[in-house]
C-alpha cells in the first residue's frame, strides 16, 4: 500500500490581528520593533528643573512679602495705612523687648495661646463624648443636634454681650466664647467619624462577646479618629478666629487686645504685627496636628 503523504501550508491570515486590535488607538501605541512585536511606548520625563511643594509655598511667601516691599517703597499706599515690611520688623523687636500696652509681645502671646489652648482642651474633653453619643443613639441626635444647629451658623459677636451678661468680664467669658466656637465642628466632625465605622467591625467584635464600652474603646474610637483629628483642625482655625471677639471683653493682654488697642491710636504697624503672630502661631497648630495625622493614621493624614 502506497503512503499517503499530506502537506499542510501555514495558515495566512487576511489581517493582522494586532493591527486591527490597535486600529483605533494612537500612532504611537502601536511602535513595533523589527521582528514584528509589540514594543512598549514608555514616555521618559523631560528632563528640567522641578520645583517641590515646599519650594512653592516658598516662593509664594517671598512674592507677597515682594510685593508688599515694592508697594511701600513706591508709596502707593501711605505709610500710615500700610508700614514697609523693614518697619513691621523693626516694632516686632521693639514690642518683643519693650513691650506694647504693658505688656511685651511674648507675655501678650502666651495669654492668648492659653485662652485659645483652655477652650480646645474643654471642647475635647465634651465635644467627642457628645459626637459619640449623636452617633451611637437616635434619641441623643434628636435632643443635641438641632441645638448645635442652632448656634452654629451664629457669629460669636452676636452672643457675645450675652455672654457677658451670664457670666461677667473675666477669663471665663473669654475661654466660654472660644470654646463655643471649637464645640461645634468638633462635634460634628466626631459624629461622621462615628457614622463611618465599618459594620463589618463591629459586627466581628459583637461576635467575640465586645461589650458596649468595649465596642467604643476599641473599635468605634480608633475608627473615628481621623475625623476627630480633622474637626480639632478646624475648630482651631475658628477658635484662632474668634480670639480677637474674645478678647473685646474686659482684656489686659492678648495679641487680639494688642491688636484693637493699636487700631484706636492707628498704629498700623502693630496691627499688622499682630496678625502675622497670630497667623503664624495658627499655622504651627495646623502643621502640628497634620504631623499627628501623618503619624498616627498615615491612610487618612495626606493633607
Amino acid at each position: 500500500m502506497s503512503e499517503l503523504s499530506v502537506t499542510l501550508a501555514p495558515l495566512e491570515l487576511p489581517h493582522d490581528p494586532v493591527a486591527q486590535l490597535l486600529a483605533p488607538y494612537p500612532a504611537a501605541w502601536q511602535a513595533r520593533s523589527g521582528n514584528g512585536k509589540l514594543d512598549p511606548v514608555v514616555s521618559k520625563p523631560k528632563a528640567g528643573f522641578v520645583l517641590s511643594d515646599r519650594g512653592i509655598t516658598l516662593l509664594t511667601v517671598l512674592g507677597l512679602l515682594g510685593l508688599w516691599w515694592l508697594v511701600s517703597e513706591l508709596a502707593l499706599v501711605p505709610p500710615l495705612f500700610l508700614p514697609s515690611p523693614l518697619g513691621v520688623l523693626q516694632k516686632f523687636e521693639a514690642v518683643a523687648l519693650d513691650g506694647f500696652v504693658d505688656a511685651t509681645l511674648w507675655q501678650h502671646a502666651a495669654t492668648s495661646v492659653a485662652r485659645v489652648f483652655a477652650a480646645l482642651l474643654l471642647a475635647i474633653l465634651s465635644a467627642v463624648p457628645v459626637g459619640i453619643l449623636i452617633g451611637l443613639s437616635r434619641r441623643a441626635r434628636a435632643v443635641c443636634d438641632p441645638l448645635i444647629e442652632f448656634y452654629r451658623p451664629i457669629p460669636p459677636l452676636a452672643y457675645l454681650p450675652l455672654i457677658v451678661i451670664w457670666f461677667g468680664i473675666g477669663e471665663l467669658s473669654k475661654v466660654l466664647l472660644i470654646y463655643l466656637a471649637i464645640f461645634a465642628p468638633l462635634a460634628i466632625a466626631t459624629l461622621h467619624g462615628v457614622r463611618r465605622v465599618d459594620k463589618n467591625r463591629l459586627r466581628a467584635a459583637q461576635t467575640l462577646g465586645a461589650t458596649r464600652w468595649q465596642l467604643i474603646r476599641f473599635v468605634i474610637l480608633p475608627s473615628a479618629v481621623p475625623d476627630v483629628l480633622t474637626g480639632i483642625r478646624i475648630g482651631l482655625g475658628v477658635g484662632w478666629s474668634t480670639l480677637v471677639a474674645a478678647e473685646l471683653i474686659a482684656a489686659t493682654r492678648g495679641l487680639g487686645f494688642m491688636i484693637q488697642s493699636a487700631a484706636q491710636f492707628l498704629v498700623t504697624d502693630v496691627v499688622i504685627m499682630g496678625i502675622l503672630v497670630i497667623a503664624l502661631i495658627a499655622s504651627l497648630f495646623e502643621y502640628g496636628l497634620r504631623w499627628l495625622q501623618r503619624k498616627y493614621v498615615p491612610w487618612e493624614g495626606r493633607a
